[in-house]
């Protein structure tokens, strides 16, 4: 008989599932967080599947006070309130655990620790072998070689299995016991155990390596010399009591029956009933059985044969018990959809979805919709890529539940035919196109030579207003707002992967009612939509800034750039070069060869054999931090750091871009035509995608070289790259009001220079290089959350310093700190901060009580404004500059959008007369308050780096 049992800490994981998902809270339709609950279930299933245990538990606190309470009233005392969303989480998480039929045990006057450890003590007697679910440390007290420690995968890491040999080599002692001895002599922050003063984890391994336990230690403080004698002997009252508060209880009044531990079948009516609760639609079509276990997750149209969504589901690798990959999980961290019951679907609603397949027919269409000032469409295509893809049919609604679909042939010559017939639509400027990321669709028809005359309304950026943090696939949208559940693609063309098919293959019945109901639902979405932007007033920022954007950014994907790939073949090369040459570097000053691309091996050679940091972090893992914000820490001292550097940034640059490029250029137009995200980032920041342009380095001088491949589309074109100066500050300044930086700006001074002016208090011509730079990062930084420890980590100074720079500042520029105070206080009262433009963004846990989760809120609320209001200003920019170029007549173009820079491919006798129109319409784009100007720049070159 297989004797496993698993004993889950169940508020570790809830805590730890609820902030691992905090960046990006899962809301159901009625706004409440399930991050706590899907993240608690998705780790609970992961373990059912994964090791398929014979026996489990969960465990929890209760309210009542414990012992430890009693000998030691500040007993984590110092612990942060419980968020809302977490308390309201609990009663959810209960219900799960139990609809697994799974015994959920408390103890009144107990921890779940003590639970855990008096229930692994009495399986181990009965022969089982024992794993506490926990990422807490302090379990390690309990581990013998039959239980153990299991601290499930988080955040892309892998599985850890702790035993004996395990806790010793974490904590550098002899045997598990001795983890009661170091909690009490450094004692525990998180629970306010106090420990001894001055004492930390590796003084206590020394300490213990030489007395053995604390008792010894404390028995022996005379003998010790100096100021660690002094401080064990003040502090002993407090160690003897930490050990205590430290010393998981094992006799707890509960008994291991092991028939009540039993894994058990699902009471699967109560899973359904808690999962359409918390709308954990496709969770609970996977687990319930109404889906194959280990299908693909349904995130709307996003697979082969339709257009993609802009939000994309996270997948995990996960490992067994003996770290081998295992296939096919239950289910990974995948997108939260809606309920699983009382859905309308295509067989449930009355509908007239009509396929229109002869010229006469697609005429008398034609005649209908021409009456309609309205129209929704739709295109089926034969895959995701708009610049690659064939068309395979369009569909069109003017009423609910009513819609037409009309099939393309494979033929070219015969699809621009079938189009023609369709012209007097699309010229047609009075209609308003309504579709679901139109631009894909707009995408197509221009590689058929189609353009649309009207005006748009797209349902995705709509709902992108209304609310940026929500999902918005179509299949998301129409389940929340239409309770309506739509036909899946995989139904058509199977599963992702490469079996999958394109709606080339499908049956015409079939993709009939697919592809109309795309148009009738998305008809419905404008609907429900219209409404809403009025109700939450962002109706100006989706008429103005979106909704027009989107037409231009249909037109810069179309276009691309130019890329050298004899530039970037020959710069791999070198990239190659340099790369090795460091890493030969490294391996020379290691004194010994390893695998330099491996943290966990890099780490052990940095710290242990050659000791350049005694206090060196571990993760969360186990092993040493060596990320790239520990090294640069380290660098100034240690050649061998800047060598490490050189190399992992050499080998990113390499394989990420150099290499990466030229497998993106187009096969009809040589070019790289990237992927606009508009939809994507809740500040409004565009996106984008294949290739990533946002996050091509500049920073480095190795990294500039990268915009060198970026080159113009023939000789009779030059690049010209035209960007706002210092927009965000300048933001800041108009919002704020302050009137020495509103000053600084309107007089044209060097906003850091005239800032280290003011914090130093010296004349502008006095300041120095080092006193601007300064400037500079408490001008960025500050607006961003940056307090004095922050700002010293940032500048390598004493946190006094810049304690001193931030408090000078304030001082001088107090409309900063009030804007600060105003907009969360703002925040506070409605809930919600707004651009400029009227861009909301909704904040629904700036006044928790948990002040992590409040800060992190209140954050949002001081820099969304900012980095909001610069988003809107640089596509107003693009709206006006891409009407500009048109008005105008020129045959230049616009061809791409990074931070706050545009770039163009400009016809070289156009030259002289197009740089002040691209410059005036971005200084125009958007009047800031205050007075305070907006400045924007322009140069040319013959690659992005030159104009740049």
């Amino acid at each position: 008989m297989d004797k496993r049992l698993f004993l889950l800490d169940a508020y570790a994981l809830v805590f730890r599932a609820y902030y691992a998902l905090i960046r990006s809270p899962r809301l159901t339709s009625k706004g409440k967080n399930t991050n706590a609950q899907f993240g608690f279930t998705n780790a609970l299933v992961e373990l059912l599947n994964k090791q398929k245990p014979s026996h489990m538990a969960v465990c929890f606190d209760t309210a009542a006070p414990t012992e430890r309470h009693t000998d030691f009233a500040d007993y984590k005392a110092n612990r942060q309130e419980t968020p809302e969303d977490i308390k309201l989480a609990v009663p959810d998480i209960i219900r799960i655990i139990e609809g697994f039929n799974i015994p959920v045990i408390a103890v009144d006057g107990y921890e779940a620790d003590d639970v855990i450890g008096a229930l692994s003590v009495k399986a181990e007697a009965e022969g089982y072998d024992v794993y506490m679910v926990t990422p807490d440390k302090d379990y390690g007290q309990l581990v013998t070689e039959k239980v153990k420690i299991y601290k499930p995968a988080y955040q892309g890491g892998d599985v850890e299995i702790m035993g004996p040999a395990e806790v010793c080599a974490k904590w550098n002692i002899k045997r598990v016991s001795q983890v009661i001895d170091i909690l009490g002599l450094m004692g525990d922050a998180v629970d306010n155990i106090p420990g001894i003063k001055g004492v930390g984890e590796k003084t206590a391994a020394k300490l213990l390596a030489e007395y053995d336990t604390l008792e010894n230690i404390l028995d022996n403080a005379d003998n010790i010399k100096g100021s660690m004698g002094e401080k064990i002997r003040n502090g002993k009252a407090d160690a003897i009591m930490s050990k205590k508060l430290a010393t998981i209880i094992t006799n707890v009044p509960v008994e291991f029956h092991e028939e009540n531990f039993c894994v058990k079948e699902w009471n699967k009516e109560a899973l359904k009933e808690v999962f359409g609760e918390l709308e954990f639609r496709t969770l609970a079509k996977r687990l319930l059985g109404e889906e194959l276990a280990g299908a693909a997750p349904v995130t709307g149209k996003a697979n082969t044969g339709d257009k993609p969504s802009e939000t994309k589901a996270p997948q995990a690798v996960q490992t067994d018990l003996f770290g081998n990959i295992v296939e096919q999980p239950v289910v990974v961290s995948e997108t939260i959809e809606q309920t699983v019951s009382n859905f309308k679907t295509v067989h449930t609603v009355p509908h007239n979805y009509i396929a229109v397949t002869t010229p006469e027919a697609i005429a008398e269409m034609v005649q209908h919709l021409e009456q309609f000032k309205e129209i929704c469409f739709d295109t089926e295509t034969t895959g995701i890529d708009a610049n690659e893809a064939e068309l395979v049919g369009l569909s069109f609604a003017v009423t609910p539940g009513e819609a037409y679909y009309v099939p393309c042939s494979a033929n070219r010559e015969e699809v621009l035919q079938l189009l023609s017939l369709l012209q007097p639509l699309f010229d047609n400027p009075a209609i308003t196109w309504i579709g679901q990321n139109i631009k894909y669709d707009l995408l197509i028809l221009k590689w058929y030579n189609v353009a649309i005359a009207g005006q748009f309304f797209d349902t995705m950026l709509a709902h992108y207003v209304i609310d940026p943090d929500g999902k918005r696939s179509m299949d998301d949208l129409s389940e929340k707002y239409l309770q309506y559940e739509p036909i899946h693609i995989e139904e058509l063309i199977g599963k992702k992967g490469k079996g999958q098919g394109t709606m080339r293959d499908v049956e015409l019945e079939k993709i009939k009612d697919y592809a109309a109901e795309d148009a009738d639902i998305t008809l419905q979405l404008k609907h429900a939509f219209t409404p809403l932007l009025l109700e939450n007033e962002v109706q100006e920022v989706f008429e103005k800034v979106e909704n027009p954007l989107m037409p231009v950014l249909t037109d810069m994907e179309f276009e691309g750039i130019r890329i050298d790939e004899a530039f970037l073949k020959d710069y791999s090369g070198v990239l190659e070069a340099d790369a090795k040459a460091a890493e030969e570097s490294v391996y020379k000053q290691a004194g010994v060869r390893f695998n330099l691309a491996s943290p966990k091996q890099l780490g052990e050679v940095l710290f242990e054999k050659l000791q350049l940091d005694p206090k060196a972090k571990k993760t969360k893992t186990g092993q040493y931090a060596t990320g790239e914000d520990v090294l640069l820490k380290l660098a100034n001292n240690n050649p061998i750091v800047n060598d490490i550097l050189t190399f992992r940034e050499l080998t990113k640059l390499k394989s990420t871009y150099v290499d990466a490029l030229p497998l993106l250029v187009n096969s009809k137009t040589g070019r790289v035509h990237t992927t606009y995200g508009q939809a994507v980032a809740v500040t409004g920041r565009l996106a984008s995608n294949n290739p990533n342009l946002q996050n091509i380095p500049v920073r480095t001088e190795r990294g500039k070289e990268i915009r060198k491949a970026f080159i113009p589309r023939d000789e009779k074109h030059i690049l010209l790259s035209a960007d706002y100066s210092q927009i965000e500050l300048r933001i800041v300044a108009a919002i704020s009001g302050d009137p020495n930086m509103c000053a600084a700006f309107k007089s044209g001074t060097d906003i850091h220079t005239a800032t280290a002016a003011k914090v130093y208090n010296v004349a502008e011509g006095d300041v120095t290089k080092e006193m601007r730079y300064k400037a500079k990062s408490v001008n960025f930084g500050i607006i961003y959350g940056q307090g004095a420890f922050g700002l010293a980590d940032n500048l390598g100074i004493s946190r006094t310093e810049a304690k001193d720079i931030i408090d000078n500042y304030k001082k001088q520029f107090a409309g900063i700190q009030k804007y600060m105070d105003d907009t969360i206080n703002f925040a506070r009262e409605f809930g919600y901060v707004q651009t400029l433009m009227g861009r909301k963004r909704w904040l629904r846990d700036i006044n928790s009580g948990n002040f992590t989760v409040r800060g992190f809120a209140e954050r949002n609320a001081i820099n969304s404004p900012i980095q909001g209001t610069a988003a809107d200003m640089i596509k107003l920019a693009m709206i006006k500059v891409h009407a500009a170029i048109k008005e105008n007549g020129f045959k230049s173009k616009m061809i791409l959008q990074v931070h706050d820079e545009l770039v163009f491919d400009v016809l070289q006798e156009e030259l002289d007369d197009i740089k002040p129109v691209i410059i005036n319409a971005m200084q125009a784009a958007m009047i800031l308050p205050n007075e305070v100007p907006i400045i924007a720049e322009a140069g040319v070159g013959h690659n992005w780096l030159e104009a740049h």
